[in-house]
């Protein structure tokens, strides 16, 4: 999995160093200031996938492999605010991520108004031919729409959800969020902290991994099952429900059990 992000700390005793590998981006992928924002965030994603069995926060894959594409850098941002990209930076992760060997991308990028957006439709499509995965968190700005991000046919936009299930009131949502998203758990969310052994946080940042770690899953179960029939089986419910910009909620045994159909008994 590719998570373009901040760095991440990997000295941290529950996060497997030797799982975590660098795609060389503004900065290398270890945390080397971990006050920082970028650190935090790219820490806080990488342990909802990646904490050891038996670790400080159970993760969702902790078996898996990470190239890590650090976006942000390691520079104080005011007031708690979290770090952005441009979208042609954003795009050239994409492309570095890929061509590195990532199989499923994980974007949980706010983007700065700036000019590029073509660069960044072009990496977009570019995954796409490719069969990588894309998973995108669909923005914590309250706002109804949709950015180049979202609006991508192959990208997987998510809306982070409470205990409940229902929207938490900061995501975005849209018709193309609505059309192909989905909802994943983003409230409370415990992972692996930088200066403390866990810390909480939410937001559509924290419900994005949620869907990457269960493509890995889903791809591990089924490895010869190609990249649109993982995404189908994540994603596709009634034409009902997607008639709304509020994207179903993540159901990954359901996916798991259509691979299962598609894929017939296993000879083990």
């Amino acid at each position: 999995m590719g998570p373009i992000d901040g760095p991440v700390m990997t000295s941290r005793p529950d996060l497997p160093g030797q799982n975590i590998r660098e795609v060389r981006g503004k900065g290398t992928a270890a945390c080397s200031v971990e006050q920082c924002s970028a650190c935090h965030h790219g820490t806080l994603v990488a342990g909802v996938l990646l904490v050891k069995r038996g670790g400080v926060a159970p993760a969702i894959c902790p078996d898996c492999m990470l190239l890590v594409r650090p976006i942000f850098p390691e520079t104080p941002f005011p007031n708690g605010t979290m770090p952005s990209a441009t979208p042609e930076e954003l795009g050239g992760a994409i492309i570095e991520t890929v061509e590195a060997g990532a199989w499923a991308l994980n974007l949980s990028a706010a983007l700065v108004p700036a000019t590029g957006e073509r660069r960044l439709a072009e990496a977009l499509e570019y995954a796409a031919r490719r069969g990588v995965i894309e998973v995108v968190a669909a923005g914590n700005q309250a706002t109804v729409g949709s950015t180049v991000l979202t609006r991508h046919p192959w990208v997987i936009p998510v809306v982070a959800c409470d205990a409940q299930g229902r929207p938490t009131p900061e995501s975005n949502l849209g018709s193309s969020i609505g059309r192909r998203g989905l909802m994943a758990p983003g409230e409370n969310i415990t992972s692996q902290g930088t200066k403390s052994p866990t810390r909480t946080f939410g937001g559509t940042s924290a419900a994005a991994p949620f869907v990457t770690g269960a493509v890995a899953l889903l791809w591990s179960e089924f490895p010869g099952a190609l990249a649109a029939d993982v995404k189908l089986a994540l994603t596709e419910v009634s034409p009902q429900r997607r008639r709304s910009v509020l994207p179903p909620l993540l159901h990954a045994e359901r996916a798991y059990q259509r691979l299962k159909g598609a894929a017939g008994p296993r000879s083990d």
